[in-house]
């Protein structure tokens, strides 16, 4: 499917859509999954029938299908930008020198 191409509302009813297929694959009610994601049944009803809700919802779901693993194919780690790669090697570890006094030769010898 090209998401592109669709409205956010769209986006929406989609992605409430699979969910809800989801859902049914695995023969668990709204009630079934309630339970397992910790939220009211009513939660579920709103998700799928595509009003408001909120990600942390959305989170508990994916938990209750066992399915978290989705979100890094959904949204991969990025790993450490160059930006914070330049900074971290400016903090890279310096030799330390010796002090300026053995430096000259000084000895009190």
């Amino acid at each position: 499917m090209d998401f592109k191409s669709l409205s956010d509302e769209q986006i929406l009813t989609e992605l409430t859509q699979r969910v809800k297929q989801r859902r049914l694959n695995l023969n668990i009610t709204q009630e079934e999954l309630s339970k397992r994601a910790g939220v009211h049944v009513q939660t579920i009803k709103n998700f799928e029938s595509g009003k408001t809700t909120t990600l942390f919802t959305f989170i508990q779901i994916l938990r209750a299908f066992g399915d978290l693993d989705a979100l890094s194919s959904f949204l991969p780690d990025p790993g450490i930008s160059p930006i914070a790669l330049l900074k971290l090697k400016g903090k890279e570890r310096e030799r330390a020198s010796r002090s300026a006094k053995n430096k000259k030769g000084d000895s009190s010898w």
